[in-house]
């Protein structure tokens, strides 16, 4: 999965540097997909409706693995990480830039993570490496990957709803 993991973020890395801010997933079954949408960000409707097309593809190709990845802005609070979309406004305090990651096999489970990076003063990107998380996490559904995730693990639910 490391491989699949690194050319996603190798390629959100690319968008970022040309400053385009896509959700991108690529996902692994009888072919490899990758999809990509530049309005993920914009809305929960708009992201949702992102994944459930991935989750579509996903089942097309009987996917055993896949990463989603997305550009993000965190911020930790006393609740938990707090994250916004990127924008061109400078970052607040304690704001964080990050490509956040949800990666999925078959054999191996679920892996949440980000790759932070920060800006030079001519605004170039500066990445570090990925992480993945090593303490138990819990997710909203809000998080980039967690409706593809939910769709695909439930059994009984062969249908996507209208509109997915």
């Amino acid at each position: 999965m490391l491989t699949l993991l690194e050319d996603v973020v190798e390629r959100l890395q690319r968008a970022i540097r040309a400053r385009d801010c896509p959700a991108i997933v690529i996902l692994q079954g009888e072919q490899t997909l990758t999809l990509s949408d530049f309005d993920y960000l914009r809305d929960l409707e708009t992201a949702a409706a992102f994944e459930h097309r991935a989750a579509e593809h996903a089942r097309r190709i009987q996917a055993l693995r896949w990463v989603f990845a997305v550009p993000q802005v965190w911020l930790q609070t006393a609740d938990g990480i707090s994250a916004r979309a990127v924008s061109n406004h400078p970052l607040r305090e304690g704001e964080q830039e990050a490509i956040t990651f949800t990666a999925f096999d078959v054999g191996d489970g679920v892996d949440y993570g980000l790759v932070p990076y920060t800006r030079r003063p001519d605004s170039t990107p500066v990445f570090d490496e990925p992480e993945i998380f090593t303490s138990e996490v819990m997710p909203g559904e809000r998080a980039p990957g967690w409706t593809l995730l939910r769709i695909l693990m439930d059994p009984g639910d062969n249908e996507l709803p209208p509109g997915g």
